[in-house]
């Protein structure tokens, strides 16, 4: 399965192949749909046509690229569906061209109704390559982003993957995602009875932080030549580039963000793809052990560090470096080269004044952090997100798997559901139904298979 690459695109034989490169993350909020816009803009400005597919019914592709959501007819969802339905749909009778090189197959909230569409169809967890196969004349690059949640959507898009690159966040707990991420992408590759070249993308990264630094110095150590020597760093302007729906490569190309996309698209166009075994996720995974050993002891021994160097700011304004290197525990080299960076993120222009947009990016980004499901107050509660939603619910084996028992309520207009449900201790299986349309809940990557060839979503309240 793997092929060697090199200069514009791979090579088999004297003709050039289309690479495949799907971007996995079952966490939410992890930057997934930034790194799919921003990467895809920046190899098709290396000069490479490449198609960006949305699988995320959430459809945040459209919305990072300004393409009007109400203008979108038809989906990468109706040419999936259109072979069962004996109606073939050509891809490109949905596609928008989003600049010369760079055209996007948007995603819809119809996306949801796959599963249960398509039970009992053959080889529906192959329907998006056999898409994607049939253009391999138009395209030298095609940029998957996936869902966050693991389903027959993403194992569509790992079926016609040859690359997958999982984006990781320079923060403690994205340490245990990662371990479980790459469990399930274990599992995948093992039914997909395919080789699929996995490596790691730190992304967030903030250098003023202490355990930013000192986690990503532990996923170097643990993971080497499986991580890209590229890292994304914290950017404001990436965060405001979407809020206007263009990649920052468009918004401000003179950007440190722009600058780390394009460095990043350069490693991934010039990478040598080397032939691996199914084992290398296996290996990925053994090795997390090691870095959530290493993350616990980081977030034991960073905690008092950041509080002390907060006290020494606050009370001493004018503290000297080497004061602040004592606390911080860090050589002054180091703390000169922090400091450097600082200076270059605090000479950036800020907005006096933020648009709705870009207070709704934040907001959203915020409540990220709360969907799926959390035990608080004696009660399970429910969080989901779905914009464009009028009805939402969950059945479970709680309630009969009747959905009508526990509707969620909408939280003003962020598009934000939720509900409490107060359960006993034990096991539970449970699905979300949307607009009728029954799924495995997106943020919540405990699932196991159901007998109708989909996903349960699990719950364990202790």
């Amino acid at each position: 399965m793997f092929l060697a690459f090199a200069g514009k695109s791979r090579q088999n034989g004297g003709r050039s192949v289309m690479r495949v490169i799907a971007i996995v993350n079952q966490k939410g909020g992890c930057g997934k749909t930034t790194v799919s816009v921003n990467l895809a803009s920046a190899v098709a400005q290396l000069g490479h046509k490449t198609l960006l597919v949305d699988m995320d019914p959430q459809s945040h592709c459209a919305v990072g690229l300004a393409v009007p959501e109400e203008q979108i007819e038809q989906s990468i969802y109706d040419v999936l569906i259109s072979e069962s339905r004996h109606e073939p749909l050509r891809l490109s009778e949905i596609l928008w061209q989003i600049s010369e090189r760079l055209d996007l197959a948007p995603a819809s909230i119809d996306l949801s109704a796959y599963e249960q569409q398509m039970i009992g169809v053959p080889e529906r967890e192959n329907c998006l390559k056999k898409i994607i196969d049939e253009q391999a004349k138009e395209y030298d690059y095609v940029i998957i982003d996936c869902p966050p949640a693991v389903s027959i959507l993403t194992f569509n898009a790992l079926r016609a993957a040859s690359d997958v690159i999982v984006p990781v966040e320079t923060g403690y707990f994205s340490l245990h995602g990662l371990s479980r991420q790459l469990e399930t992408l274990n599992i995948l590759c093992e039914r997909c009875n395919q080789e699929i070249n996995v490596k790691i993308l730190a992304s967030m990264y903030d250098i003023r932080t202490k355990m930013a630094r000192e986690i990503l110095s532990e996923l170097r150590q643990n993971f080497g030549d499986k991580m890209f020597r590229t890292v994304v760093n914290f950017n404001t302007k990436i965060k405001e580039a979407a809020s206007f729906g263009q990649p920052i490569s468009e918004y401000d190309p003179a950007s440190k963000g722009h600058a780390d996309f394009r460095a990043f698209a350069e490693e991934l166009v010039g990478l040598e793809s080397k032939t691996q075994s199914r084992n290398l996720v296996n290996t990925l995974a053994g090795q997390l052990e090691t870095i959530s050993t290493s993350a616990n002891e980081l977030l034991k021994t960073a905690k008092p560090a950041i509080k002390a160097a907060q006290k020494v700011a606050k009370q001493q304004p004018e503290t000297s470096e080497s004061e602040i290197a004592h606390f911080l525990n860090t050589p002054k080299e180091e703390l000169l080269e922090i400091k450097e960076a600082i200076e270059r993120v605090n000479a950036e222009p800020v907005a006096v004044e933020k648009t709705d947009e870009q207070l709704k990016v934040e907001i959203d980004e915020k409540l990220s952090d709360y969907y799926g499901v959390s035990q608080t107050d004696g009660a399970v509660a429910f969080v989901t997100l779905y914009p464009r939603a009028s009805n939402v619910q969950v059945a479970g084996d709680f309630n009969n798997w009747q959905p009508e028992k526990n509707l969620l309520e909408k939280v003003g207009e962020s598009g934000v559901w939720q509900t409490k449900i107060k359960l006993p201790a034990g096991k539970y299986r449970y699905r979300l139904v949307v607009d009728g349309q029954w799924q495995q809940d997106p943020y919540n990557g405990n699932i196991e298979p159901n007998p109708f060839g989909g996903f349960n979503s699990v719950l364990e309240v202790k």
